[in-house]
């Protein structure tokens, strides 16, 4: 017996993430085993008159091919699926492995050619410039340990958090992005942390489950040289299947020049990946009420309730403050009380205090309004 949650979700990334239309080609790729989704997705999208293509990856597989790569291979692969990527109108993402370690041996020099030589081009450049995408994950056994809970459990919370209505939520944040057009500084306070930077006629984009499932963000971008002082992150982060905890920077006109965590020295290596990995490309304010603690995967992490992330690495087209980096890393700072508190002041006005938005116009994305 089908899930109706399952075809609910399906439902919601083709008609209402993706807005498939007559015609268009639709690559779906699933990263691990689960199929389900995948069959119902492909329905939806018949109903809607699209085109799908599945494309299914192993980690395990993919981890074998990446420690074996040359450079050659990497640019062959590169532009065979940029190739395919260019036809397509629309991308659904579904991340479901096993094991989110399955990289975490593969090594750094062969990730850093994967990245700039692979992902860049084919997702950063034409993906997310040139299509309609969502991305999400898929709950299962290994996401249930992440976030310490039982697998079912998990999947209770998943699909409450990936079913929510995000149309309810699409309205409640014009009002955070309409503050953040009319911003020029920016100041973020907490245990560790006392930043500053311009965020002036750079733009805001609301993000409520075009893009990402789940969702629950508002994001800008830093003017490039207009960042100082220092941010000590609370969420632990995976970057190519390794994790770093207690991450800090120092940053001085805009650069990181200060870079400390449990793996300081490997941190490093990937902030010196390119000139851009030093600068900020992304400022972002999360906001999903169902999400409250992290558990190693960024797409839910970025949403937390009360929680902020400032991204190493490529900007986003929309919010564009020029840097450019084959790298774009999502780090997380949860100030509500539980986590150390914290404040967020726009043009020297407290916005948010301990996770919760305290003036008027805002209170429409407090956890209460939202849910």
């Amino acid at each position: 017996m089908k899930d109706p949650r399952i075809q609910k979700l399906a439902a919601n990334l083709v008609g209402y993430s993706v807005d498939v239309q007559p015609g268009e080609n639709v690559l779906v790729e699933m990263i691990g085993s689960e199929r389900d989704l995948i069959n119902a997705i492909i329905e939806e999208v018949g109903k809607k008159g699209g085109n799908v293509f599945v494309q299914l990856t192993d980690k395990t597989v993919q981890r074998v091919m990446l420690k074996n790569a040359t450079e050659e291979m990497m640019k062959t692969w590169a532009e065979i699926d940029l190739n395919r990527m260019k036809q397509m109108d629309c991308y659904i993402g579904i991340r479901a492995g096993e094991n989110v370690n399955d990289l975490s041996d593969v090594p750094e020099e062969k990730m850093k050619m994967y990245n700039s030589l692979y992902s860049h081009p084919v997702h950063s450049e034409q993906r997310v410039k040139h299509t309609k995408w969502v991305v999400l994950r898929y709950p299962n056994a290994s996401m249930a340990q992440l976030a310490n809970t039982s697998t079912e459990a998990f999947e209770d919370f998943y699909f409450d958090v990936c079913n929510l209505d995000y149309a309810k939520m699409d309205k409640a944040q014009d009002s955070l992005a309409a503050l953040m057009n009319r911003t020029d500084k920016v100041r973020i306070t907490g245990p560790g942390t006392d930043l500053s930077f311009s965020i002036k006629d750079i733009g805001a984009v609301k993000c409520s489950g075009q893009k990402n499932i789940p969702d629950g963000e508002v994001y800008s971008a830093p003017v490039r040289d207009s960042v100082n002082g220092t941010i000590s992150y609370n969420a632990a982060t995976l970057y190519n299947g390794v994790t770093f905890e207690n991450i800090k920077f120092t940053f001085k006109d805009g650069k990181i020049v200060e870079a400390t965590s449990n793996d300081t020295e490997r941190l490093n290596e990937i902030l010196n990946s390119d000139d851009g990995a030093r600068h900020i490309g992304e400022f972002a304010i999360g906001f999903n009420p169902h999400i409250l603690h992290p558990m190693k995967d960024i797409l839910f992490d970025e949403k937390i309730a009360g929680s902020l992330h400032f991204t190493p690495g490529q900007a986003y087209e929309e919010t564009d403050n020029g840097n450019r980096s084959s790298i774009h890393w999502d780090l997380v700072l949860i100030q509500r009380p539980d986590y150390g508190g914290g404040e967020i002041y726009f043009d020297d006005v407290l916005i948010r205090k301990d996770g919760i938005f305290v003036i008027p116009e805002l209170e429409c994305l407090n956890p209460d309004q939202l849910k």
